[in-house]
């Protein structure tokens, strides 16, 4: 039997076996004394040789600040780590990564494909022996705790480093008040500098800052570090935005059933510190010989004997002596544990006759944080063109980390076990914060979006509030029902179904309606029951982020609701494909929702998309004309045109058409274009410039293929992304402009012969698209035979845009499937079971 040896990292290196068993079957064996195998033994190494060799190397991935982290698996030499390599891989190090991260994300199980790769590249005779070069080759100890003090004359960034690669072990440490303090959980601050208590700290150049979040530190740069947690000579562990007050908790009371849990903890501790004759208050759990897998063993006895007292790992680092311990289990059991306030960097601006706080980094799990790799972007106000906020660009481990939080939140934590009416009332408080802070939330919309900011106070915001008191309202309303089956007797049988939750749910919005499209989806994945991940449109996401502040403030758990700015490739796409959202809720472009489908057949998700439109508007000569002029404009120019359901083609019956034309552009030459935050502006900019770039190009095509510019089609000279609102007529059904959806203030208007219903309805359902339609006629009976025979998921009749929380909205053909609002909505959030009983 051949044997291999592993090299597993896990804090120290371990030596495993590798032992191929009769059946083909790979196992992993301890072993204490490595033998000499016929192949030769092979070692895995947790860093790329030669880059750092010995014990240590993975630590000093990270102090060196190196941008590659991986793996080698070498031919076993004397011990130094030379032999000749086997295979190597590698992964790129995020800005924040922590030993633990690189080992779970990568090094552990990549480390097990690669051993299985190289044991069969044995087998076969083709494993390869490459020598190492030795040029650039290190090899690091055993990191000693005496050797890793901070050395503060430093940038941030090797501050930062030197602290992450000490964590957990030995940690970073340096001397504070007299005392030596360990550093752990470093992350880059970019920021401006908090508000904060000055810490004098032993060698440091200039005061450290507590603050809410967490000691701010300094680099001799002038850049930062936020540093979480802080260890005591005695291994107390507190957060360090505690350290002022780290001693100031009053001891409890206990109870008589509170002190018959702490001996029943006790005796748990003693179970375990099978070594210590007598559990003392001051008995200290690491320092009686308890390793982090006791810590699970710890909790998961306490769940067993006391189910409503809910404890974290970290619960354990924080309050380490046995005392300290009960003081906090009692304080989590009576609900004293109160949430600290939560920490919220904001870019605040005095605007519209008013101060706006705006969030701009990622929430998740409840915490305003900054990306894992440190990148942001810069998020425009399409008015000016000026950068509003540069705002966390998220990254993959983010979604990751985001996932998690959800995933952990709806499987084990509070709002999984929360019932009906309770979730219903933090959705209806919700709500009231959403209302409360209209007129922000509001002016946020207008300066990230451009929408006129009336219409945002009105639709964008006050929309957003009914949805989630809609839904808020169904959440002890969604059942099941009870079904009669043939049964053979004398059995008695009974089978009912229940409506569950889904689970993860990931939810991806455009940048057209941000705060609305959010309610939309969220509100009715909440009331199901789901946790969500919510990436909002790269361009849009300043309103998604102050929901999740209201939503944290609203009482809502820790991991329910998540809000990931950034990239739609990256974030999208990885929320798209991942094993662990059970539901992607989309709202954008077809072609995006194509391949999001191709993503999320990967593991079956549940889909519903709502993508383009190229909705028709009928116009008969029998309608009442003024008001056809009116609703008909607000079918085309509503939100400056960015409005999925936007009447793409307005076919007017020939008898009318050119008073149609002549009354629309008399009352465009009224509308007021310019500052969306003006009270009197009808039309604002476009979204972004890229936007408003394809929109001219539109244009300019529609001229090209020969349609008529009646009025428009330009760039307002003025600063921001302005445009005209435009008129073609002479429109044929080939053009361009006649099949693809412009989503701007485009009127694209098509002539049809008097009386001609049923040739008018083959144009109007001559598009691969089918998401909205009208029809304008005083007519009922024509009205309602046309709504029958419109292919769109919303008829409108003698009125537009005309949609309410309570009536489903959604489309057929490629404008998608799947409904938002109304009950039908819920369905898309739920799952049925049925369950069959024998009495």
């Amino acid at each position: 039997m051949d044997k291999l040896i592993l090299w597993h990292w896990q804090q120290r290196r371990t030596a495993l076996l590798f032992l191929s068993s009769p059946d083909g079957e790979l196992k992993f064996i301890p072993m204490d004394v490595i033998d000499c195998p016929k192949h030769g033994s092979i070692i895995y190494h947790p860093s790329i040789l030669p880059r750092h060799r010995g014990a240590s190397a993975i630590n000093w991935t990270l102090i060196q600040g190196d941008k590659k982290a991986g793996f080698t698996i070498f031919w076993a030499d004397d011990g130094l780590d030379t032999g000749p390599i086997l295979l190597q891989r590698e992964c790129d190090v995020g800005q924040n990564d922590t030993v633990d991260d690189l080992y779970n994300r990568f090094l552990f199980p990549e480390g097990i494909k690669a051993m299985v790769e190289a044991v069969h590249l044995i087998a076969d005779g083709k494993a390869p022996r490459i020598p190492q070069p030795k040029e650039g080759a290190t090899y690091e100890g055993i990191q000693k705790k005496e050797n890793a003090e901070i050395s503060w004359d430093q940038p941030a960034a090797a501050l930062h480093n030197w602290i992450r690669g000490h964590d957990k072990v030995p940690g970073a440490w340096t001397t504070i008040n007299g005392q030596v303090v360990t550093f752990y959980g470093s992350s880059l601050l970019d920021a401006s500098v908090p508000a904060g208590q000055e810490l004098t700290i032993k060698g440091a150049s200039r005061p450290g800052l507590v603050t809410k979040n967490g000691l701010v530190i300094f680099g001799n740069d002038g850049k930062m570090v936020l540093v979480r947690n802080l260890q005591f000579e005695d291994g107390k562990m507190i957060a360090a935005s505690k350290y002022f007050s780290a001693d100031e908790t009053t001891a409890l009371e206990l109870t008589e059933e509170e002190k018959k849990m702490a001996e029943d903890i006790r005796a748990i501790w003693k179970g375990i510190l099978s070594n210590v004759a007598v559990i003392e208050d001051s008995t200290d759990f690491f320092k009686s010989g308890a390793s982090s897998m006791h810590v699970v063993r710890m909790l998961e006895e306490i769940k067993q004997k006391h189910g409503g007292l809910q404890l974290q790992n970290e619960d354990v680092y924080m309050a380490t002596k046995f005392a300290d311990f009960i003081q906090m289990a009692v304080r989590k059991l009576r609900g004293e544990d109160k949430e600290e306030e939560l920490a919220i960097d904001y870019v605040s601006k005095n605007i519209n006759n008013m101060t706006v706080n705006m969030p701009y980094q990622c929430f998740i799990n409840g915490k305003f944080i900054n990306a894992d790799d440190g990148k942001t972007y810069d998020t425009i106000n399409p008015a000016d063109g000026s950068v509003i906020a540069s705002v966390s660009s998220a990254s993959l481990a983010d979604v990751d980390k985001a996932v998690a939080a959800a995933k952990e939140a709806f499987e084990n934590g509070e709002w999984g076990r929360m019932n009906a009416r309770e979730r219903g009332r933090l959705m209806y408080r919700l709500a009231d914060l959403m209302e409360e802070h209209q007129e922000e939330l509001a002016t946020i919309e207008s300066i990230d979006s451009g929408a006129v900011y009336t219409l945002a106070l009105k639709t964008h915001i006050g929309m957003s509030v009914q949805t989630f008191r809609y839904f808020a309202g169904w959440c002890d309303k969604i059942q099941g029902a009870t079904i009669p089956i043939n049964q053979a007797r004398p059995n008695h049988n009974l089978t009912f179904t229940k409506k569950e939750p889904i689970g993860v749910c990931a939810i991806i919005i455009p940048w057209n309606y941000p705060l609305m499209m959010l309610a939309w989806k969220s509100a009715a994945c909440l009331a199901a029951g789901n946790t969500l991940v919510l990436k909002p449109a790269q361009v849009t996401p300043l309103t998604s982020l102050k929901f999740a502040e209201l939503s944290a403030k609203a009482g809502f758990p820790k991991g329910v609701i998540n809000i990931l700015p950034g990239s739609g490739g990256l974030v999208g796409q990885h929320l798209s494909e991942h094993p662990d959202v059970r539901k992607v809720g989309f709202t954008g472009s077809t072609p995006t929702g194509k391949q999001i489908m191709k993503s999320a057949a990967a593991n079956l998700k549940k889909v519903s998309l709502e993508l383009g439109g190229k909705s028709p508007l009928i116009i008969f000569s029998d309608c009442e004309l003024d008001r056809a002029v009116k609703m008909g404009m607000g079918a085309v120019y509503f939100n400056k045109g960015e409005n999925c359901i936007a009447a793409g083609r307005l076919f007017v019956e020939e008898s009318i058409h050119d008073e149609f034309v002549r009354k629309v552009v008399e009352e465009i030459k009224k509308m007021k274009i310019g500052d969306p935050l003006d009270r009197s502006t009808d039309h604002g900019p476009q979204n972004h410039k890229a936007h408003l770039e394809k929109l001219l190009q539109y244009c300019e095509t529609g001229v090209k293929e020969g349609a008529t510019l009646v009025y428009g089609g330009r760039q307002v000279c003025r600063p921001g992304f302005f445009m005209e609102p435009t008129v073609f007529t002479d429109v044929e059904d080939h053009m361009y402009i006649a099949q693809e959806e412009s989503f701007g203030p485009v009127m694209v208007i098509s002539k049809f012969k008097n009386g001609d219903v049923d040739g008018v309805l083959r144009r109007a359902n001559a598009t691969e698209y089918g998401l909205a339609s009208g029809v304008f006629t005083k007519d009922i009976n024509k009205a309602l035979y046309i709504s029958e025979k419109l292919e769109a998921g919303t008829v409108f009749i003698n009125t537009y845009n005309k949609t309410d929380v309570a009536a489903p909205f959604g489309g057929f053909k490629l404008s998608g499937f799947g409904k938002d609002l109304g009950e039908e909505a819920l369905h898309e959030y739920l799952r049925t079971k049925a369950i069959t009983v024998e009495y």
